[in-house]
């Protein structure tokens, strides 16, 4: 029986409650330009993408010059920086968790579709960073969720087999890359289900089907 070695952690959505924080610094930067993303459109078919990939989505059916995307995904970072430090704050139930669980000797990292300066601006101001061995940015993988390489670098810098991974996500881009590249996924609603307990359950859960 393989047991569960490492845990990976997606970040907006599920260590962070930055989904609507992107959604926000995005469209912030595309009315300079007249263009906005509608919330459904957001939820729908942008949700979980890194930016420049939204960017090219939006291009693909409205007039928004491609030339442009360089620069406003710059604009989004520095908007989203600045959302991050008025808005991210330590969470306990996180905090705990992530805690106990190293000290149960589990190894743990962060693999997100954010750039690295956002990655390191949340986990800071959330008090946590330094409870990951690592963490993956989209700038650390040639190609982002919801293709499986940022998972399979992470499980093959942890040194395991995919089974002995716990990938934890909130959206289809990342469960599906987390699916394929072989880790066991528990699916988040909202970020309070990132508890000890909930991820405790969930690993018994695994074991003892392998049994």
């Amino acid at each position: 029986m393989n047991k569960i070695k490492c845990i990976v952690f997606d970040m907006d959505g599920v260590l962070i409650d930055a989904r609507d924080w992107h959604y926000e610094a995005l469209n912030q930067a595309l009315r300079i330009f007249g263009h906005e993303i509608s919330r459904h459109d957001h939820l729908v078919t942008y949700d979980g993408l890194p930016t420049l990939k939204k960017l090219e989505i939006l291009s693909s059916y409205s007039n928004l010059p491609k030339q442009l995307h360089p620069f406003i995904n710059e604009l989004k970072q520095i908007f989203t920086l600045d959302i991050t430090l008025a808005k991210c704050r330590p969470t306990f139930c996180h905090e705990y968790a992530l805690a106990k669980l190293k000290t149960n000797g589990y190894k743990l990292a962060v693999c997100s579709n954010s750039v690295r300066d956002t990655i390191t601006s949340m986990l800071t101001k959330a008090g946590i960073i330094n409870l990951f061995d690592f963490y993956l940015s989209n700038q650390d993988v040639g190609k982002s969720k919801p293709d499986p390489e940022i998972y399979t670098k992470a499980i093959e810098r942890f040194g395991i087999s995919p089974s002995e991974c716990l990938v934890l996500e909130d959206n289809v881009n990342g469960i599906k890359a987390a699916t394929d590249a072989g880790a066991h996924v528990m699916q988040i609603h909202q970020v309070t289900d990132v508890n000890y307990l909930n991820i405790a359950n969930f690993i018994k859960k695994i074991e003892s089907a392998a049994c």
